[in-house]
């Protein structure tokens, strides 16, 4: 059975970073579909996932009194997670499905045009670089299908994350 405050917190929070990584994704849309391939968009997305873990975490502890096992630790960042993936990936599939799935191909072209520039400057040979534009044209990143994928790679990803953060913020008598 799962601790009430341990549930609470994890939707809350994951509502809240879902929330924050569709208006995201709606602003990059709004501003320019360049920032789609934008690297410092991923690291701050990263970022944000990082702070908002933290003060989850914090404050799951001091809900819970100031004890915190590992497992309750990641049970909660893991909610969290969830429910912000899930909140993010419905948005995405929504936006470039069916509000503007031309925005999809554009945004295609530019990750097409970006890995081409990067496997260059990396002096990979014009015959791989070929082969991986290639390869990158016949997918659709953007199909529901695939992103679902992609939500399942970044909640192994980010799982990891809650696993070290679990390990930092459990408390010190537990004995797991």
């Amino acid at each position: 059975m799962i601790n009430e405050a341990i549930k609470k917190n994890g939707i809350t929070y994951g509502i809240t970073l879902g929330v924050i990584l569709a208006l995201i994704t709606a602003t990059m849309y709004t501003i320019d579909l360049k920032l789609f391939v934008s690297g410092w968009i991923g690291a701050s997305t990263f970022v944000i996932y990082l702070v908002i873990g933290i003060f989850l975490l914090v404050k799951t502890k001091k809900d819970l009194n100031g004890f915190l096992s590992f497992k309750d630790a990641f049970t909660t960042y893991f909610i969290a997670v969830l429910a912000a993936l899930l909140i993010s990936t419905l948005f995405s599939i929504l936006l470039f499905n069916v509000i503007d799935p031309e925005a999809k191909d554009t945004i295609s072209e530019y990750l097409i045009k970006y890995m081409a520039e990067t496997l260059q400057k990396f002096g990979t040979p014009a015959s791989a670089v070929n082969e991986a534009l290639a390869k990158m044209r016949e997918s659709n990143p953007f199909s529901t299908l695939e992103q679902l994928k992609g939500l399942v790679f970044s909640l192994a990803l980010y799982s990891i994350l809650g696993l070290i953060l679990a390990a930092f913020f459990k408390s010190k008598t537990t004995q797991e």
